[in-house]
């Protein structure tokens, strides 16, 4: 599910050591850009699906969830086969709040790839938020094969089988926890369960280490990577 971007060219130019605020200031300007570009694209083309997957990118990067549906979902009007794949659109309709849509969409995904096990904690999150978390757990899709760590873990955890210091004690006896991807994972993950049991302060704490972990100073964050940083900052702003 990681997707590394380039807009319109558009590459990060930060050199930062620590996401800060010039940092993000400089992010989401780029951003800025780079959805004022490809909007005067599609005013030019408007039947090019990548021009909206890249606006669609852009608008949710800067907060803009429900725009960034409105494009996903242009996207799948072109052309229907980019349905089943987008799990874009499913996470776009999580951070809108439209938890039973974002399911059936993480739904839709596992049937076009059945070995991403982290589009089933997604889709565990968005059916636990509609219809609560004993329906989530029953309901988890079924993953046979190795996906990727730290996901056999975590998906322990959401099944109620491991608690969140397991994770971490599994991924320290693999050798992994200075891998800062694996770390990146584990902490957003792990932060994400937190939230979802009430468990805020901690939650925070999760989602900030996560958001240090994967950021990379010198290069353009991943998809998910930008996905944690607005669920960390929604979660600070709220508490």
């Amino acid at each position: 599910m990681l997707l590394l971007l380039g807009f319109m060219g558009l590459r990060s130019v930060v050199a930062a050591d620590s996401f800060d605020d010039t940092a993000r200031a400089d992010m989401l300007a780029r951003f800025e850009r780079a959805e004022k570009l490809l909007t005067e694209a599609i005013q030019k083309d408007p039947k090019d699906v990548q021009f909206y997957s890249s606006r669609g990118d852009a608008r949710l990067f800067l907060g803009h969830v429900a725009d960034a549906v409105a494009d996903y979902e242009k996207m799948i009007a072109i052309d229907p086969e980019q349905d089943a794949p987008h799990w874009r659109l499913g996470i776009a309709y999580y951070l809108a709040g439209q938890y039973e849509k974002s399911a059936r969409q993480f739904a839709k995904y596992h049937a076009y790839d059945g070995r991403d096990r982290e589009n089933g904690v997604w889709k565990f999150f968005a059916q636990a938020h509609a219809e609560g978390i004993e329906k989530a757990r029953r309901e988890m899709l079924v993953y046979e094969r190795f996906d990727r760590e730290p996901f056999p873990e975590v998906y322990e955890m959401l099944a109620g089988k491991q608690t969140e210091g397991e994770v971490f004690t599994e991924i320290e006896k693999k050798g992994l926890s200075h891998d800062r991807n694996v770390m990146f994972f584990a902490n957003y993950y792990v932060g994400l369960n937190e939230a979802l049991l009430g468990d805020k302060p901690a939650a925070l704490g999760r989602l900030k280490q996560a958001v240090s972990d994967g950021w990379t100073g010198d290069s353009q964050p991943d998809y998910m990577w930008q996905v944690a940083r607005l669920q960390w900052e929604a979660l600070n702003a709220a508490k």
